[in-house]
């Protein structure tokens, strides 16, 4: 298996190079050369398979020779041997025909934990196996940093840098970054927004001579081995629910679009997914895109629902590369009239194909609020707003009630305590290992949204460069 920029201009790689590498060369986005079909392997497992046999059985076909399929298998399941529930991501029947899929039983509390965990281990292995090391540069919205930090925390091969939006987060959110002890681990809270955030990263990686000598890598889901590990409980989720021979729906909150991507990857593979729902708060790129065809950057607002309080959704390059017959000159001038005119139409065809499978819905806070406390009412479960989003865009958006349809519960309650108090009058309490976050002291330093600044902290720390 091989992989190719969406851009076109890159070049190919083999799966340890495009985990390694992260953003293309040409600033594309890796995806496989071809998508690999589900077959009886996956299919006929036994229903109770363990989650990370069903795991390394989905991937196992992206990895080409990179890995071996025991020392794989080995790495999936110490992966996931670090979440709290024994199915990984369980699927919770929530009311007639609606599921929750918990993504949030992993160390930070968050779906990101999903992919992080074998993420950071296959950094491991890669480099290790090479003698070489690695600087990663991240943005997150709230859960990304926290789940790439406790993934990569005292790995001797890695220094990470993760820049967040400061004020931006969740205090959880925060301090599940920032309290990690670690001489690997740096967190930088930049003065803007999340997207000011991407664009720093993206430069930095722009930057061939800085990128070079620091040995860039990403975490972020613009690394390829972040959506193929996603796209697992897609086809979990499914085979709980009669796939193949049954089709499935599944809403899912989105910001950066790489959670629905891994969506659209699943179908693409033959998951019979009917339906891809993407929920939106009032930072609405996606669903305004979903409705007209044209996406147009305009002002971040900030939301009780943080982790999707983004304008520029880096994935939906990769789904443009798919929905134009994988044209990458095309994405190329696409992506560059849309970074310079901030507003780009991508045509009839391309939003025909688009609706034959997602539909879209935005909501306000008060909106989101309500939904919390009637999901506690009506089933007893407390969720966190980003699930609230997943929840009431599935029950405006479904098209055919008879298919199941999924809710994605991308965060524990408890990573935002305020919002969920003040919609039920329940604060939701941290699991136990982490009774004492509020108590740790946290480690941050607070940068100007200036690229120069940035860089200049990242390569006074890293320790690939004065070793």
């Amino acid at each position: 298996m091989n992989y190719v920029s969406t851009r076109g201009r890159a070049p190919v790689l083999g799966f340890d190079d495009a985990l390694l590498s992260g953003l293309a060369r040409d600033g594309g986005l890796y995806v496989p050369e071809w998508w690999p079909q589900l077959g009886p392997e996956v299919w006929e497992l036994p229903a109770d398979a363990p989650y990370a046999e069903v795991a390394t059985r989905v991937m196992r076909p992206f990895l080409g020779a990179t890995i071996d399929e025991d020392t794989f298998a080995a790495i999936v399941a110490a992966a996931y041997a670090t979440f709290d529930h024994p199915e990984v991501c369980p699927l919770v029947p929530l009311s007639r025909g609606t599921h929750l899929l918990e993504l949030f039983h992993g160390p930070t509390l968050a779906f990101k934990d999903v992919a992080m965990q074998v993420l950071g281990r296959l950094f491991d292995y890669v480099l290790q196996r090479r003698g070489e090391r690695l600087t990663i540069v991240g943005a997150t919205s709230g859960d990304t940093g926290s789940a790439a930090i406790e993934a990569c925390r005292d790995r001797d091969a890695l220094d990470i840098f993760i820049l967040h939006p400061a004020g931006r987060v969740s205090e959880v959110q925060r301090r599940l970054m920032t309290t990690v002890d670690s001489v690997n681990v740096h967190n930088i809270a930049v003065e803007g927004t999340f997207d000011d955030c991407q664009d720093l990263v993206k430069a930095m990686f722009n930057d061939e001579a800085f990128r070079d000598q620091l040995r860039l890598s990403a975490v972020n889901s613009i690394n390829w081995a972040r959506i193929m590990v996603q796209v697992v409980y897609y086809v979990t989720a499914a085979r709980a629910l009669g796939a193949p021979g049954r089709e499935v729906a599944f809403s899912v909150p989105s910001g950066n679009f790489g959670n629905a991507f891994a969506g659209f990857v699943a179908r693409q593979m033959g998951v019979p997914i009917r339906q891809l729902i993407i929920g939106s708060n009032r930072n609405d790129i996606l669903t305004r895109w979903l409705e007209s065809g044209a996406m147009e950057i305009t002002e971040v607002h900030a939301t009780t629902s943080p982790a999707m309080d983004i304008q520029v959704s880096s994935n939906v390059e990769r789904l443009l590369f798919e929905l134009s017959g994988r044209d990458g000159e095309w994405v190329a001038d696409q992506m560059a009239r849309f970074r310079d005119e901030r507003w780009v139409d991508f045509g009839p065809d391309v939003h025909g194909s688009l609706r034959e499978v997602f539909d879209g819905a935005r909501f306000e806070d008060d909106a989101v609020a309500r939904v919390i406390a009637a999901t506690l009412e009506h089933t007893g479960v407390l969720v966190d707003p980003h699930t609230a989003i997943s929840l009431a865009a599935a029950s405006v958006c479904q098209r055919d009630p008879s298919v199941p349809m999924v809710s994605m519960a991308t965060a524990h309650p408890a990573k935002f305590p305020d919002e969920v108090e003040a919609a039920t009058g329940i604060r939701p309490g941290l699991p136990e290992r982490l009774d004492d976050l509020f108590d740790r002291e946290e480690h941050v330093v607070t940068l100007p949204n200036d690229l120069r600044t940035i860089q200049h902290h990242v390569y006074q720390h890293a320790r690939g460069v004065h070793s």
